[in-house]
């Protein structure tokens, strides 16, 4: 009778001694390299049969690697097959691996990417800010998935604050592109989130298929609600990736990149407020010294009065100056006046003078108290009329003769008429 242990040595050395050393062409999927250097994947066959083998390959060999290996490729694989005796699976060790030609998903995954990017689907152009504060955030996902326990965990510890709701879906199988579309629409439809995220965990090429149907990539591009694609691990990539309005190499990091950490908003929180603070201390410091100097000057009155009076006497000071000056330069401009009036009313006035003399000359000339000084006579009849012609006398007649010194009366004894 055999042992377990007995019985896997057997089938083990039975292996080796049948397929020691040969050649394999197939599909890589879960292809997964470890921190030691060693690489784990399965060998799908190139077909499309149900058949698949797991296959390691350890540090040596993978350091000799020509190429980067990734599901979904067609390879070559030379090696030996073995048993692995901790569980009793069988497994392909690899000694060399040659890609081949890509795997039919793999191009069927090319030629929808080249579809859907003729289209404009994934312009960058049409991509939509996430919110950053957001109140609500949904997440389309399986209710079983370990991407909503990471998603639920990662929020309620950096935003406990921010409300999750799932919209729950299949997200592996036939039926998941279907229900992945159904629960985007639902969340597109209530509007009660502010950004969606669309998750789940690593896995195969097929695993992660779903996210990779022409429906699926669709439903993101028309959703209402910004979207977050946290499928797979770091080195998956679907085409939802390329479809959401940001990509996130895992469901952990969808998390944290719809929203803030609620310890950093803190942390700017208090650093503003401490900047405010600052800020209406300084105020405050500038308006104290401020009602300082008015309450200093409002206690000593005097001194503003004595400051008021010195400005009074100096512009009294100023001002009697000023008239001083004003009054001296008066009477300087009126005494050049009179000398320039006096130089100017001189000559009219002497020739004024000289006129006079002239005219009260000529008046002596005509005065007949001259001419009577001169031994002449003035004559006239009884009614003081002057006799100027002897046709005016007759014999007899009584005449008045005014001389210089007095008036005589006398009578015509004679008229002689000049001659000729």
């Amino acid at each position: 009778m055999w042992g377990v242990a007995g019985l896997v040595h057997a089938i083990g050395d039975a292996l080796a001694a049948r397929f020691g050393a040969c050649t394999v062409r197939g599909e890589l999927s879960g292809y997964t390299r470890a921190s030691s250097g060693h690489c784990y994947f399965s060998l799908k066959d190139a077909n499309g049969d149900s058949a698949s083998i797991r296959c390691a390959m350890f540090k040596r060999s993978a350091s000799l690697l020509q190429f980067q290996p990734a599901d979904g490729q067609q390879v070559q694989l030379r090696g030996r097959v073995a048993v692995y005796e901790p569980r009793g699976e069988l497994q392909f060790i690899v000694e060399a691996m040659q890609r081949s030609g890509e795997g039919s998903l793999y191009e069927q995954f090319l030629r929808i990417k080249q579809k859907l990017e003729t289209e404009g689907l994934f312009d960058a152009a049409r991509k939509r800010p996430i919110a950053t504060h957001p109140r609500r955030v949904g997440i389309v996902t399986s209710l079983d998935a370990a991407a909503l326990h990471d998603v639920a965990s990662a929020l309620a510890r950096r935003s406990p604050h921010v409300e999750l709701i799932v919209y729950p879906s299949l997200v592996q199988g036939s039926e998941a592109p279907a229900a992945l579309v159904a629960a985007i629409e639902v969340a597109g439809r209530r509007r009660e989130v502010d950004t969606l995220l669309v998750c789940r965990g690593g896995g195969s090429m097929e695993d992660l298929w779903s996210f990779n149907d022409e429906r699926v990539v669709r439903a993101i591009v028309v959703s209402p609600i910004p979207v977050i694609s946290g499928v797979g691990h770091e080195t998956d990539t679907t085409l939802a990736d390329f479809a959401a309005d940001l990509r996130a190499p895992t469901p952990t990091a969808a998390a944290e990149l719809c929203a803030p950490s609620s310890a950093d908003n803190l942390t700017w929180l208090a650093a503003a407020a401490l900047a405010m603070r600052r800020r209406v201390h300084r105020v405050l410091e500038t308006e104290a010294q401020r009602v300082d100097g008015l309450a200093m000057r409002s206690l000593r009155p005097a001194e503003a009065v004595r400051r008021q009076l010195q400005t009074l006497e100096l512009w009294s000071h100023r001002l009697a100056s000023a008239t001083r000056r004003a009054t001296v330069a008066g009477r300087r401009d009126l005494q050049v006046a009179a000398e320039r009036f006096q130089r100017a009313s001189a000559a009219p006035t002497q020739r004024a003078a000289q006129a006079l003399d002239r005219l009260e000359a000529r008046l002596r000339g005509l005065d007949p108290a001259g001419v009577l000084r001169r031994g002449y006579a003035w004559l006239s009849d009884d009614s003081g009329r002057a006799l100027v012609s002897t046709a005016q006398l007759s014999v007899g007649q009584s005449v008045q003769a005014v001389l210089a010194d007095g008036v005589a009366v006398a009578q015509v004894t004679s008229v002689s008429p000049t001659s000729g």
